[in-house]
């Protein structure tokens, strides 16, 4: 019966196909043309790019291991490695002319644990008008500088420590949720834009929210990012019934030196609650005190010399030194880490299409604790990139 239902159904289509086919006049291809040509401009609309970067990391400091880690007790402590630090690959299929769709991925991460992890953007974009756009699905909200950017065009050698911690709870990084955003005033001398995001804030793919809190976004944007900007930032919501809020504000600019010489300046100051720290500790340590008592804040500056050339497929040599001042809980005499990363890079192409970076991380505390990543360190980095 099976067989003869299969049968039955392999035929119907092979004769509505050949009916199909005969529709068209044996010498009009001009309906066939047409369908062909409405799906090579759907297949024209989608665009594939990704990342490479591969690294050796050099830990300069006898006890302490590639990752930062204080091992005083090992017997061997891993100084020296090569690794895949990315390996992204991104789908991005202009559907309408006001729909977008992006799945980007990180197939580095692969190599160790997955959970919560490789899948990175995920979304559907609305275009309305220049002022008004929406998202939907797994993104980075705007939410500072370091979000504007993805981390291949980074003056430094990655994204910074306060951008890290505000990403794990919840403010920045990729999160799940829904955003509007646009931009006003582009003819006048101050463009403005602007950014509203609501989020999950529990972090990347995860099946849903792990309470009832949602986090709210916003961000106003003055100025020109090539020239100069100004970036207002602001959060509140709920974490497990209690609020929670964060603040930021951003500078950036490009100065002029000569024909060939620009300075390029990023600097952000971030205030906000650490309620992932908070919840991981035993309810001993906390002492009845609520998610308020627990703040964390940051601030950086990043200059970068750039010197233009034009050497054959060498595009720029740049010279950044990143500052950072970040204190991950400033009401309990917490752990302050200052961070020093010097580095210089040549990039090839255009937009960092290659790179070789070569610069060090010098992570220094007020207060070592033994065993741990809190701990003074100094890793050498090389690093070598490629865009596609």
């Amino acid at each position: 019966m099976h067989k003869r239902t299969l049968f039955l159904a392999i035929l119907f289509f092979v004769c509505v196909f050949s009916a199909s086919a005969s529709a068209w006049p044996p010498g009009d291809t001009t309906a066939r043309d047409s369908s062909i040509e409405k799906i090579a401009g759907f297949i024209k609309k989608i665009s594939f790019g990704g990342v490479f970067q591969a690294r050796y990391t050099g830990s300069l400091v006898r006890d302490v291991d590639v990752n930062g880690m204080h091992q005083p007790n090992a017997e061997e402590v891993v100084r020296n490695s090569f690794s895949i630090k990315r390996a992204r690959l991104q789908a991005k299929a202009q559907v309408s002319d006001r729909f977008t769709a992006a799945v980007l991925i990180n197939l580095a991460e692969f190599s160790g644990d997955t959970k919560g992890k490789v899948l990175e953007n995920a979304y559907i974009s609305y275009r309305w008008n220049d002022a008004v756009n929406f998202t939907v699905g797994q993104f980075r909200p705007s939410f500072g500088l370091e979000d504007l950017y993805p981390v291949d065009i980074i003056q430094s050698m990655d994204f910074s420590n306060q951008y890290a911690a505000f990403g794990s709870n919840g403010w920045q990084s990729f999160q799940i949720g829904v955003s509007m955003f646009g931009s006003f005033n582009q003819d006048s001398k101050i463009p403005m834009k602007y950014a509203v995001s609501v989020v999950n804030g529990n972090n990347r793919n995860q099946p849903s929210d792990n309470d009832n809190g949602k986090l709210g976004t916003a961000r106003l944007e003055f100025g020109e990012m090539n020239k100069l900007s100004l970036g207002l930032n602001g959060g509140f919501g709920a974490v497990k019934r209690q609020r929670v809020y964060a603040l930021g504000v951003d500078v950036s600019g490009v100065i002029p030196l000569a024909p060939k010489w620009d300075l390029q300046l990023q600097s952000e100051y971030k205030q906000g609650n650490n309620h992932q720290l908070y919840y991981a500790l035993p309810d001993s340590i906390r002492g009845g005190e609520g998610v308020g008592r627990y703040i964390m804040d940051g601030i950086y500056v990043l200059p970068n010399l750039r010197y233009k050339i034009s050497y054959h497929k060498l595009t720029s040599i740049e010279f950044s030194m990143r500052y950072e001042y970040f204190d991950e809980n400033k009401k309990h005499n917490g752990a302050i880490r200052q961070s020093y990363i010097p580095m210089i890079s040549l990039a090839f192409l255009k937009d960092y299409g290659g790179r070789i970076q070569l610069g060090m991380q010098i992570d220094q505390y007020n207060k070592d604790i033994p065993g741990t990543k809190t701990h003074n360190s100094n890793l050498l980095i090389v690093q070598v990139q490629c865009r596609f």
